[in-house]
Parts: structure tokens; sequence; C-alpha cells
């Protein structure tokens, strides 16, 4: 389900007494999972009660939250969600909410760059460079062995490799490794 409405449309879910979700972009019923995977999507949308209009939004979100953590790896530890709780009736309580969206834009933020950082330093690093080459390499060998494979993948062989020669000393090579590891099995 791709974004495929302009940033600000927002999507309005509405949501029945009998507990149904119904999107009324697609005019289809909807489960939780649908609205987590529109979130990761950055699909912005709105749940409404169908009946009197309130914005349930929130308790949706929530609710998607407890079932991630219910059913998948957790992410938020008890002592977080202890303090979490904590904070309720606090003085402080109005101050979180938004201490907690700056900390995890800022979070968001380093893991952009992080992410970056790594792709850059991979595509300078000659480690990289060789072990890249060396799986291009292992592509063209593996499509000299299986017809029709070269064309699945859009990367086009090693120059070096595509030489007929070259070609057959791989083969040759593949078929002493596979001498090799037969007579390990053994």
């Amino acid at each position: 389900m791709a974004n495929q409405f302009k940033d600000g449309d927002t999507v309005i879910i509405k949501k029945y007494a009998n507990r149904r979700l119904y999107n009324t972009r697609t005019s289809s019923y909807i489960t939780l999972d649908h609205l987590a995977q529109m979130v990761k999507e950055n699909v912005e949308f709105q749940v409404i009660d169908a009946k009197t209009g309130a914005d349930l939004t929130h308790t949706i979100l929530t609710q998607i939250i407890m079932e991630e953590e219910s059913t998948g790896e957790q992410m938020l530890p008890t002592n977080f969600l202890r303090q979490l709780i904590s904070m309720y009736g606090n003085s402080m309580q109005s101050l979180l909410p938004g201490y907690l969206e700056a900390s995890m834009e800022h979070f968001r933020e380093n893991q952009n760059k992080l992410r970056k950082a790594i792709e850059e330093s991979i595509g300078a690093n000659p480690l990289a460079q060789i072990a890249q080459r060396n799986m291009e390499m292992f592509k063209a060998a593996a499509a000299a062995f299986v017809p029709g494979a070269a064309g699945a993948t859009d990367e086009k062989p090693v120059a070096a490799v595509a030489d007929g020669d070259e070609l057959a000393v791989l083969r040759n090579q593949m078929a002493e490794m596979q001498k090799k590891l037969d007579q390990l099995s053994n």
C-alpha cells in the first residue's frame, strides 16, 4: 500500500460499534495491521467514531502499540513503562508529550545520519568494493551455469568474466570446488 495520496491528505477511518474499521478513501474494511502499515508509509489518517464523531486516533495508535508489544519483539522496556505510568497525574505530565516527541524526532534524525554515513563508508571502503566485485563475479558464474539467471538481475556481468576463456576457468574452478564438497560430505 504505497503512499498514493498527496502530502497533507488525511485518510478518514471510521470505527463502528462492532469494532470494525472502515477506510473511507478506499471504501473498504481494514484491520489494525493495515493502519500500522499506513503509519510506516507515512500516510496520515484520523480514526473517528462512526456514531459520535469523536477522534479515536490516539486510542487506536495505542492499541497498535499494545498488539506489537504482545506479539512481536518488545521495544518498550518494563522500567520505561513503569516510569511512564508514574508520570500520569504528576505535575510534569504536560511536558512529557513534547519531550517524547522531540526525543523521537532527534532519534530518527540520528538514525538517518548513521544510515547515510554507513552507506558512504561502504562506497569508500576498499574491502567492501572487493566484496561487491566478488559478488558480481559469483552472480556471473551462477548465470553461466543456470540458463536465464543472467536476465533475473539488472546488473551486467563483470567485463573480465564475459571473456570466454575466463568463463571456462571459472567453470573449472566451480567443478573443482564441487569435487571438494563431495569429498567432504563423504
